[in-house]
Formats: C-alpha cells, structure tokens, sequence
C-alpha cells in the first residue's frame, strides 16, 4: 500500500522557561521576520531575544510557563491520522522550538513514505509563517535525503470545514452572549504594513476567511470587522488594532465576540492576548459583554476539512505549490502568493 507522510506546519513554543530566550532568538533570527543580512541578523536577534525574555517568561507564566501549542498540534495530528486512516502518518515540524523542521525530517525519513504532503496549520499564506516554513522544510528535508513526490499546500482561507468549525463555535458564543448588540471581532496577528505593501497575500485572505464564516453562520445585520493584534516593534503594522475596536464596541454600547481568525490551536496570543489583556480592556471600555470564540483546535469539522485538502493534493498530483481548493487562490496584485498563475 502507498505510504503517506502528511507534515504539519506550526510555530511552535518554550516548552519551559529557560527556553524562551532561545526560542526567540530563534524568531527573531528568522530572516523572514527580520530582513537584516548576516551577521547583523543573528546579532540583532541575540539582543531582541534578551531584551525581550524578561517580559515573555511573565506572559507564560500566566499559562504555566510554558507554550501548550505541541500538544495541541500533536492532538490534531493525531486526529488528522485517524482521519486519513491507511498507512498515513502525521508528522509535526514546528519553525522555532522543538520539533523543528529537522527533527521531523528525519522522522520521515525513516518512516519511508512513497508521498509526502506539507501542510500548514496556517490557514492563510504569509511569508512570515507558511513562507517561512516551506523554506526550512526544503534545506531540513534535503539534508536527511528525502526524495519522495512532495505535494504542498499553501493556504486554505476559505475551506469549508474550516469555515463550518468556526461558524459552529461563534454561533454558541453569540448565544452565549444573551441578545444584547454584540459586534463580532476576526483577530488575526498582524503583519508589519511594508510586508503587506510587498505583495504578502495573509491580509486579503484573512478578509475572506471572515466573510465566509459570516455567510455561513448566516444571521441578518450580523455587526463584524476583521482586526489585528501582537504587534512587535516600532514599525507601522496592519490594522484596525484588536485593541482599539475593542474599545470602539465599547464606546457605541456593544460588546464584542473575539474569533481568533488565524490561529487555530490555543497558545499565548489567545489565553493571555485574547483571554487576560483584552479581557481587562473591554472590562474598562465598557464593551460587555466580552466572549471569546475558542481555536478550532481537534472541531471535528475542521479536522475533515484538513483530510479533505490533503486528499485533493494528492488527487491533484501537482508538483508546484497549489491552494487547498485547486487552481489560484490570490488575485495577481499579491505577488507574493505561491500558488499564482505563471
């Protein structure tokens, strides 16, 4: 039988305090992230890196002290398997903490797997994140001499069990919410604006993530916006800010449902982020009620929708980088978007 290696694209997280600070160095010598050449990137990153750890071990102190995200991802990864059933298996390659790209190649390596499918727990493309993983993955699987037929999946903003699973969540925290206005919040990570201007296409498909999940939940005069959080540095990054609308529900006498549009696991940005910071901003700004719409996490619809795109990749036989759906994904404008026509 053909043995399928699917691989899932995730940031990754310290596992303990002591290994916040390496962790971040490891962000931050992404180049990705900070487009400054070598050596003056990893020096920057080191300087970052300890600058920032101080802060970092407090925002993961109020979770334990460590990120949850691998354990959410390997419980995706195992569903995602017993989804697919055969002789698939779900490997789990994180970009900045252990298991990193390498660790997970060589696992694959020695599962010996006649495919492979890559697939980003990204629902919407950015250099930052999927673009950024696809490039360590390729240098990490050319060193532990992986050869098989490699398909890849760049995005899937509007997928439809991606959709379903968040319509299903919003839907039981807007009745969770009693019948007062209620302005619905897509936050997503931000992206700094010079990114976005570059042709990165995350924002656009952001948009359309929420749009989706508004025509799926169906409900008339839904009151919605798409917002960013997390933004780092002193740069100008995307907006409205998640803060800021956060404050304006609360100032036109309405509270806020907060969906994490592109984060599907829970780790910091939503249990501290969303649940503590933003928590305590709404409580001043009068904006209440304030719920939080959970990550998709192991929603059995979402995880359908994943086995479903890895089954079109494979269908579909492509050996360049293709969206979720088939075909473009991105209108020509963002440059950047992997899967645009030739």
């Amino acid at each position: 039988m053909t043995r399928t290696a699917v691989v899932l694209f995730n940031l990754g997280g310290p596992d303990s305090p002591e290994t916040i600070q390496p962790f971040l160095d490891n962000l931050f010598n992404d180049p990705a992230i900070v487009g400054l050449p070598w050596p003056l990137r990893p020096i920057l990153a080191s300087a970052i890196s300890h600058r920032r750890e101080k802060e970092a071990r407090k925002i993961y102190a109020r979770i334990g002290g460590r990120s949850p995200l691998l354990e959410g991802t390997r419980a995706q990864a195992g569903r995602l398997e017993a989804a697919l059933g055969g002789d698939a298996r779900v490997f789990v390659a994180m970009r900045y903490w252990r298991p990193m790209s390498e660790d997970a190649a060589h696992e694959v390596a020695d599962f010996r797997p006649d495919r492979i499918v890559l697939l980003p727990l990204y629902p919407q493309f950015s250099t930052t994140t999927t673009g950024s993983s696809l490039k360590a993955w390729r240098k990490a699987a050319a060193e532990a001499g992986l050869d098989a037929p490699t398909e890849t999946v760049c995005c899937y903003p509007a997928n439809e069990g991606l959709v379903a699973a968040h319509a299903k969540l919003l839907a039981a925290a807007l009745d969770e919410a009693g019948g007062g206005p209620v302005r619905v919040l897509f936050s997503a990570h931000g992206l700094p604006e010079k990114t976005v201007r570059a042709g990165d296409p995350y924002c656009w498909q952001v948009e359309r993530t929420a749009r989706a999940i508004v025509a799926k939940l169906g409900r008339d005069g839904l009151d919605w916006r798409v917002c960013y959080q997390s933004r780092v540095g002193p740069l100008a990054w995307t907006g409205p800010s998640t803060g800021a609308e956060i404050g304006r529900a609360g100032a036109d006498g309405k509270g806020a449902a907060v969906v994490p549009v592109a984060f599907v696991s829970e780790h910091s940005e939503t249990l501290v982020e969303l649940d503590i910071e933003y928590a305590a901003l709404a409580a001043e700004a009068g904006c209440a009620p304030y719920v939080r719409v959970p990550a998709l996490g192991v929603e059995q619809a979402f995880i359908d929708g994943l086995a479903g795109t890895v089954r079109r990749a494979l269908d579909g036989g492509r050996s360049r980088l293709a969206a979720a759906g088939g075909g473009r994904s991105c209108p020509a404008a963002w440059g950047k978007c992997p899967c645009r026509e030739a």
